[in-house]
């Protein structure tokens, strides 16, 4: 067995997740620590960068210490976005990092897709952009915090952050590029257009250089004295965490979907072409490829909802909540429109809409109103792969990875709701994202690791259950349609 390791960071929303491979491919330790969001005030979603490198020096002492005195050879890195980070002309962080979960610059985001056409930006950027999008965060924060603006020089993602803090270099990739709202997808560039027409602030914080998710730079001594690491190691740029879950699941063909829960779930096609889609309901996210494109789709309140709907209910964890659900009677079930975020990136994009639960009455047991939730959840993804079908997205597989898409019966759900064979991936590799990191950072500094650890561990194929789920939708859409108004 080789010594060296290569190791994937998920930098994700609520903590960071790692995967140590050996140069065979070999999964060889997992990691993962917690950290805090801070909700101020309403619609608020706030992190401390600091408890960002708390975690990875958590992480590395928890690698290092199951996997002895093997030599570390690169870092891969994948992070959840949209996420801003501001720092000052050292790089040392200003103010709170405002997570992709922060709802407070819908405004700003409705003014900058109405002032440069909401087609037009959705054609050059590929992307719907909101309130979550970090221009939009960052025209609010001229607004509101023009103190940190002025005490601020350059404007970065979470993952961005973490590459300086290894390396000393600004560097973002493509796709973590799409999560700031002014990246021209057909160029590669930053759109100076886009950001000269939304900020009204004279000073333009500076914008970290675009490379290919492959590109590496070596870890500087101070990080890896910090850390406690020795020798020679590269640091890999990595990507979104949407795109590196998708590699990690060995999805990566034409055709391919893959379905990522989490905190939030990640429905993500891959095609050859960026396909504009004239509804805007999916996001056109560049792959590590040039010349493959993940089209995606991200509901917003799925693991944190069933979370919520476990600590109201009293319910110890996500995994009783979903048994609970599995006793219920579905005959006789309200229903719950899932929008807890608030609002949502589906095939449904619109910040407006909030969760909902309907047709109450005093008969009713937790284990019915669990299940509701869980249907909402499923109708809203059926509601995202049949989009992906009209485009063509129809003859790859559908594999599903993580959070509550790991429970079998919920995968069974799955396929019976989008009426498609479920394809899952062996071993319930607790993050994706960070193994598609530690896969890709293989790669760039030449090893050939390849997706064929991906072996499938089972199928759960559609049982022809069409007539539940049309009603399920159509009662859920009536509802939607119904508080809309």
């Amino acid at each position: 067995m080789s010594n060296r390791l290569i190791v994937g960071l998920d930098l994700g929303t609520s903590g960071l997740k790692a995967v140590a491979i050996n140069d065979a491919g070999e999964i060889v330790a997992r990691a993962s620590s917690k950290y805090p969001t801070a909700r101020p005030e309403l619609g608020a979603s706030e992190q401390n960068p600091s408890d960002w490198i708390s975690s990875v020096k958590e992480i590395v002492a928890q690698i290092k210490n199951s996997t002895g005195d093997q030599e570390w050879k690169a870092i891969g890195l994948s992070g959840m976005l949209p996420t801003l980070v501001t720092v000052d002309g050292e790089g040392v962080p200003v103010g709170a990092a405002i997570t992709w979960e922060d709802g407070r610059a819908e405004a700003e985001g409705d003014a900058l897709r109405n002032g440069i056409g909401a087609d037009d930006i959705y054609k050059i950027t590929g992307q719907w952009v909101d309130g979550r999008y970090l221009l939009p965060m960052l025209a609010r924060l001229c607004k509101v915090d023009p103190e940190r603006i002025a005490r601020s020089t350059r404007l970065l993602g979470a993952k961005d952050y973490l590459f300086f803090y290894l390396t000393g270099k600004y560097l973002t990739d493509p796709s973590t590029a799409t999560g700031f709202g002014c990246f021209d997808i057909h160029t590669g560039e930053w759109d100076f257009e886009i950001i000269a027409k939304h900020l009204t602030t004279s000073k333009l914080l500076e914008l970290p250089e675009i490379a290919s998710s492959r590109t590496t730079s070596a870890i500087t001594a101070r990080a890896a004295d910090a850390l406690g690491l020795q020798g020679d190691i590269a640091v890999c740029v990595g990507a979104a965490d949407s795109v590196l879950g998708a590699i990690g699941m060995g999805v990566d063909s034409p055709g391919d979907i893959a379905y990522v829960g989490g905190t939030s779930t990640i429905i993500l096609g891959i095609s050859n072409t960026p396909i504009h889609d004239v509804q805007h309901r999916y996001l056109i996210t560049p792959m590590v490829d040039s010349d493959s494109w993940g089209l995606e789709m991200d509901l917003l309140s799925t693991g944190s909802a069933i979370r919520w709907l476990a600590n109201l209910l009293n319910i110890k964890d996500e995994e009783s909540l979903i048994a609970l659900a599995i006793s219920a009677d579905d005959s006789r079930l309200p229903t719950f429109l899932p929008y807890l975020a608030p609002g949502e990136q589906g095939a449904l994009w619109d910040p407006t809409l909030t969760g909902t639960l309907t047709g109450l009455d005093v008969g009713h047991t937790s284990a019915e109103i669990a299940r509701s939730l869980i249907d909402g959840i499923l109708v809203e993804s059926a509601r995202c792969i049949q989009t992906l079908h009209e485009i063509g997205l129809h003859n790859g597989s559908i594999r599903v990875s993580g959070g509550s898409a790991s429970d079998p019966w919920f995968r069974q759900q799955l396929a019976n709701a989008v009426q498609r064979t479920i394809e899952a991936n062996i071993s319930q590799e607790p993050d994706r994202s960070a193994l598609g990191a530690a896969i890709v950072a293989a790669q760039s500094i030449g090893l050939n690791i390849s997706h064929a650890l991906m072996k499938l561990e089972s199928t759960f194929p559609h049982d022809g259950s069409d007539a539940y789920w049309i009603q399920r939708k159509n009662i859920n859409d009536t509802e939607r349609m119904k508080w809309k108004k």
